[in-house]
């Protein structure tokens, strides 16, 4: 089934942007396209939102290259409490900003990371997905992805927040995603704040070496860029 077939639903579109040999963020654009196809107001919305965003230099005040990571200490899908002191003493770690299991950006990009999920353990690097949702639907995106490697669970945006990632979706975007997403039962909050998509590449020092912040939470960093950023890293 072709990926623009236009009697495709949004999951069947994220399906096939699954199966697709190509590099993550032209899978993600066959999402993209899907959304815009299905719901053209849904799409504009979004467009107003990453506009507003970029004009607000949004994610720009985010750690840069040459930074210590700020730490942190966060429970994971089993409630175990884990800290990036603990994934660098292993190796280089990427970490990863996402915003939530409903989403299907989100779920694509770790997708993607599962993909190569043991090329990155051979590297010694290790990986651990960041999201602002209660440890159950955490859970419930790494058993759906099948990934190895750890979910944190980020309640009310806490780190997110001091990284200047955390964003509100603003008044539009709350009323249309409210009809098919319940950000509160998800989040444990009705505050409709999402962190910007972000990945960091940080070295055994603790200092980001690279990173990939972008207030189009339809794009990522792609799979070959991360990488060749963990590979320089180590």
């Amino acid at each position: 089934m072709a990926a623009d077939d236009q009697t495709m639903t949004l999951e069947q579109s994220v399906q096939a942007a699954v199966e697709l040999d190509a590099p993550l963020n032209e899978r993600l654009e066959v999402v993209a396209r899907a959304v815009r196809r299905l719901n053209g107001d849904f799409a504009d919305a979004v467009d107003r939102l990453v506009s507003r965003l970029q004009e607000q230099g949004a994610g720009t005040m985010a750690p840069a290259p040459g930074d210590l990571m700020p730490t942190f200490l966060l429970p994971d899908d089993s409630g175990k409490l884990i800290g990036l002191a603990d994934l660098l003493k292993q190796g280089p770690a990427v970490i990863i900003f996402q915003r939530g299991h409903w989403c299907p950006y989100c779920r694509l990009n770790a997708i993607g990371i599962v993909e190569v999920q043991e090329e990155i353990a051979a590297l010694g690097g290790q990986v651990a997905v960041i999201m602002p949702e209660r440890r159950k639907f955490a859970k419930a995106m790494k058993t759906t992805v099948g990934a190895q490697f750890p979910f944190l669970t980020d309640m009310d945006n806490g780190y997110a927040l001091s990284l200047n990632l955390a964003i509100w979706v603003g008044a539009e975007m709350e009323r249309l995603m409210g009809v098919g997403y319940d950000l509160p039962s998800y989040q444990g909050n009705s505050s409709w704040f999402l962190p910007i998509p972000a990945t960091f590449i940080v070295g055994t020092d603790g200092r980001i070496t690279e990173r990939f912040v972008d207030p189009d939470y339809r794009r990522r960093m792609d799979i070959d860029d991360l990488i060749a950023a963990l590979k320089r890293a180590r």
